[in-house]
């Protein structure tokens, strides 16, 4: 009993770490506005700026994802805690846009290094039978981050002094606690190797899951995507077309859709794998009709519904994207395969994103959006019909 309440709280703990982490990639988002102002960037430069996170992910996650695998996880962590810091502190010493891209490369570098360990290491600290739980605390910490970044930093930056240094203060303090707290859990690898047995991981796509990994991938690509999108530059449409210049209230908007996407993710158990992906592309179809509508209508209600509904379909699709994919991968090449869906995934935050961004300056914001939306809902759309026609194994 004793075994499991501590196998239980290093879990809890891990997850914490894990959380702390992820707010950082997300804590400038509703300060982009800000820092346009204070050194007279233009949308497209927001764009890129955000976009830049997603190279540094997909770089780690090729070069050295599976490194927690030989030198074990607390170091791992440790170094996706350092960039976590750097990051912070570059956009606390923030002058010029040099800055600001450099912290959030170190921002995509920390997150790309938590991904697939930190979610291994708690999955691993758990009591033997607690998988189920381990994955809803990993999935909460992951996704529950990603949305109380934004929160924190439009909360202080509205509320508090100091808008652009109080909310990296405040993350730099947490993550020292957060190293404090990992220096103190036990190690999960028992073999560690040298770092210089790591290998980068081509991606790989084997014959017998590319009928399955085609609408997994469009699925995951569009809800990143509009994730990429809401992060990036809903913050300038609240206050250019719906006069919302507080930021707790920008903050929260995009806090909500990741906050959906963790219902999401937790609704595949009993909805099945096999309904997940369809319905989570019905999901995202929705969450982009009603996005069409705010900035059609210039609707601030539309808004929060878009990233409740939309939020809620990419993790439905997400989470039974990976799924399905697992199942269908040989095992000695599923590590490979998942790699690739991760890219896949993490390409859609930054190529439309920076789509976004050089359409804005010709055609404006809200038509760039539409643009958008028109093209994600035909990607969309055509992995719905996929997949109705040839549905996901239930055994995934």
């Amino acid at each position: 009993m004793d075994g499991d309440r501590r196998g239980w709280r290093d879990c809890v703990l891990s997850g914490a770490v894990f959380a702390v982490c992820m707010a950082g990639t997300t804590l400038p988002t509703p300060l982009y506005p800000l820092y346009q102002e204070k050194f007279g960037f233009s949308e497209l430069t927001v764009t890129v700026v955000y976009a830049v996170y997603a190279f540094g992910v997909i770089g780690v996650l090729l070069l050295v994802g599976n490194a927690s695998d030989a030198v074990g996880r607390r170091a791992v962590l440790m170094w996706g805690l350092g960039c976590a810091a750097a990051s912070a502190v570059c956009f606390l010493y923030a002058t010029g846009l040099g800055w600001l891209y450099a912290g959030r490369l170190l921002s995509g570098l920390s997150a790309g290094l938590f991904t697939g360990a930190a979610t291994a290491y708690v999955m691993e600290l758990a009591p033997r039978g607690g998988a189920s739980r381990a994955t809803f605390v990993a999935t909460a910490a992951n996704m529950g981050g990603l949305g109380c970044g934004p929160l924190l930093a439009g909360v202080l930056a509205q509320y508090a002094a100091w808008p652009l240094y109080l909310p990296f203060v405040v993350h730099l303090a947490l993550v020292a606690g957060s190293a404090v707290v990992l220096w103190r859990l036990p190690e999960t690898v028992r073999e560690r190797r040298p770092l210089s047995t790591v290998r980068p991981q081509r991606p790989a796509l084997p014959g017998r899951v590319r009928a399955v990994f085609g609408p997994a991938a469009i699925a995951s690509f569009v809800g990143f995507a509009l994730f990429g999108v809401f992060t990036s530059v809903s913050p300038e449409f609240l206050a250019e077309f719906l006069d919302v210049d507080n930021h707790a209230v920008s903050g929260l908007v995009v806090a909500l859709a990741f906050f959906a996407s963790t219902a999401g993710q937790l609704a595949v158990g009993p909805v099945g794998v096999s309904r997940s992906l369809p319905l989570g592309c019905a999901g995202l179809l929705a969450g982009l009709a009603l996005l069409a509508g705010a900035l059609h209508w210039d609707l601030m209600s539309l808004v929060v519904l878009s990233a409740l509904v939309g939020g809620g379909g990419q993790g439905l699709a997400f989470r039974g994207a990976l799924a399905a994919v697992a199942e269908a991968s040989p095992a000695d090449r599923r590590a490979a395969v998942i790699s690739t869906l991760f890219v896949v995934a993490y390409g859609g935050i930054s190529v439309p994103v920076i789509g976004v961004g050089l359409l804005t300056g010709p055609i404006g914001l809200e038509n760039a959006g539409l643009v958008f939306i028109a093209c994600m809902t035909v990607l969309v759309s055509g992995a719905a019909a996929y997949l109705l026609r040839r549905p996901v194994p239930a055994r995934a």
